[in-house]
């Protein structure tokens, strides 16, 4: 009987990092505000709301996932999130399910896009001016990604950034140094 309880506080502890996560995911999955969806169709989409409303959603969810691998005071949360963003996406009331998989693919593209931008190093362009333009060149038909809408695309990447942050370290606690 005793051999059982390290495995039972094992469980116990699977548990609450499980409900820990999709917390945090739950954040991630909140509808972007909708003066940031009506600037961005009018910005890059051609007017196209919903494209503009799912660029939105993949930018959040996207970002956050990659502040939790990268920010997190340890590897099992970024591994936490990463499982409760797939969890979250099958239960997705915006996608219907015969849509899942295509939805999960384009997240997935923006996951690396976005990753590849935050690591890219030199050059003139920084990395919140990365996330801009990708931001934009995924919303758009066509490659424009400067200009005026820049300025407002690098402001909410950011913001989404910060966001993130904020939210894990809400959740799980900030690194203390000694």
């Amino acid at each position: 009987m005793l051999s059982r309880l390290p495995f039972v506080g094992a469980l116990i502890q699977r548990r609450r990092r499980r409900r820990r996560a999709a917390a945090v995911v739950a954040r991630f999955f909140a509808e972007p505000r909708e003066a940031d969806v009506l600037w961005l169709a009018d910005a890059a989409a051609g007017g196209d709301v919903d494209h503009a409303r799912w660029e939105l959603r993949y930018a959040r969810r996207a970002l956050g996932l990659l502040a939790a691998q990268r920010d997190a005071l340890d590897d099992q949360i970024g591994s936490d999130i990463a499982t409760a963003i797939t969890a979250a996406f099958a239960f997705d009331p915006h996608v219907s399910p015969e849509r899942r998989a295509l939805a999960e693919r384009q997240f997935n593209d923006r996951v690396t896009t976005y990753r590849e931008a935050l690591q890219s190093r030199g050059g003139t362009i920084g990395p919140e001016d990365k996330l801009g333009r990708m931001l934009l060149a995924f919303a758009s038909d066509s490659a424009r990604t400067a200009g005026t809408p820049l300025t407002r695309a690098i402001a909410l990447m950011a913001a989404y950034r910060t966001e993130a942050g904020e939210v894990l370290h809400q959740m799980y606690g900030g690194a203390t140094l000694e």
